[in-house]
């Protein structure tokens, strides 16, 4: 969308739909941070009852001694390793040891398993059918 057509919109519809959206414009149980709904309940008397399991819990590792910083500049050099595909990772993980079995005499194309092949996908959460293949 152009600068004139969202001027223009602004101008038509009015400048409150162009300002930023902010928790004091939203319902009283937006929030903002989190967009989330109040952890509990608003009596019919008025009191809130919280409900501990609606309550967000994060779970934070001890950073004590951890010399990384958490933030990247900007200004920091690319990486200089090329972008991660299945060859890459089958040249590197499985490959090494199909060439040693093959160098003495154990490869068998029977026991491919051995390598992390999965002859099905029963029980798995994500069923790999030609279908969900990228095409």
């Amino acid at each position: 969308m152009g600068v004139l057509s969202t001027l223009f919109r602004g101008l038509v519809r009015g400048a409150d739909r162009m300002s930023e959206f902010t928790s004091k414009r939203g319902s009283n149980t937006h929030h903002k941070s989190r967009g989330t709904r109040m952890a509990g309940r608003r009596l019919s008397s008025g009191k809130f009852v919280p409900i501990p399991a609606m309550i967000p819990e994060f779970v934070v590792p001890n950073l004590e001694g951890f010399k990384l910083k958490p933030y990247v500049s900007y200004r920091a050099p690319r990486g200089t390793e090329p972008p991660l595909t299945a060859q890459s990772v089958f040249d590197e993980a499985v490959a090494p040891q199909i060439r040693n079995d093959f160098k003495e005499g154990k490869f068998s194309r029977d026991q491919l398993e051995k390598y992390g092949r999965e002859p099905t996908q029963e029980g798995k959460l994500f069923k790999l059918y030609p279908k969900n293949y990228v095409r």
